[in-house]
């Protein structure tokens, strides 16, 4: 990947494995002049184990299995105490798996760190190896809300302008789920990401406005390659990212 100077600051798409070295929380240096912090935060521990890790799902199968163990032992004519038994023989694995996908899923969410500027989004993720990505506003070619979870709840998807990539398992599951040919980098289980969206657009349009005299399209339009409303689309992406 390549980098692109953009106001005399060279923006990467490229990770730098920065966090140990962080000039202040969640950047990788300090930003440059004219640059300021809009909005900084992370995912929610419990909607990032319901939506990444899929906990609904494990629930509703554990809970499957439980009851097929417990009409197994009454079809067998087995007595009440004795099948309350075989079920509770279960609870120990159960409870140890869903505790490792709770862990799982607070490490994620305490190890990543958001952070919207008026020029980019940074994104510092990875448990146990710490990755940065900076995305400048020209490689964003749009910027897409999904409603997830509780009420202002979900996540924010980007869409990138460009030939640049960023490979699918260096943004999991900061990543739109299975595109994969063309990587889809996502703020994941927010649980304010409606403001967070309105924020986001808000400097998109701002950015947009002051790089060129085209109109901004704003919420209401759905993206036809993500198929999501957009929040703000940036007809000339590519071009900008390419001239500036």
């Amino acid at each position: 990947m390549k980098a692109v100077k953009h106001n005399n600051v060279v923006d990467l798409l490229t990770p730098a494995h920065e966090h140990e070295f962080e000039a202040a929380h969640g950047l990788p240096e300090a930003l440059p002049a004219g640059e300021t912090q809009l909005w900084q935060g992370s995912p929610d521990a419990l909607l990032m184990a319901r939506q990444a890790l899929h906990l609904d799902l494990l629930l509703i199968y554990f809970g499957a299995l439980l009851a097929w163990r417990g009409l197994g032992s009454w079809y067998d004519g087995e007595p009440l105490g004795q099948t309350l038994l075989a079920m509770a023989g279960m609870l120990a694995p159960i409870v140890l798996a869903l505790g490792l996908i709770g862990t799982l899923a607070w490490l994620m969410a305490r190890s990543t760190v958001y952070t919207i500027t008026n020029r980019r989004i940074v994104m510092r993720v990875g448990v146990v190896l710490s990755i940065t990505f900076n995305l400048p506003f020209a490689q964003i070619a749009s910027a897409g809300f999904r409603a997830r979870g509780r009420a202002g709840g979900g996540d924010i998807v980007l869409s990138l302008a460009g030939s640049d990539r960023i490979a699918y398992l260096h943004l999991w599951p900061h990543v739109r789920p299975w595109q994969l040919k063309r990587t889809q980098p996502m703020l994941r289980a927010l649980a304010d990401a409606k403001s967070v969206a309105q924020t986001l657009a808000t400097a998109l349009g701002q950015a947009e406005a002051a790089r060129s005299a085209l109109p901004v399209r704003a919420v209401g339009r759905v993206d036809a390659r993500s198929g999501m409303p957009t929040l703000v689309s940036n007809p000339q992406a590519g071009a900008l990212a390419q001239n500036t």
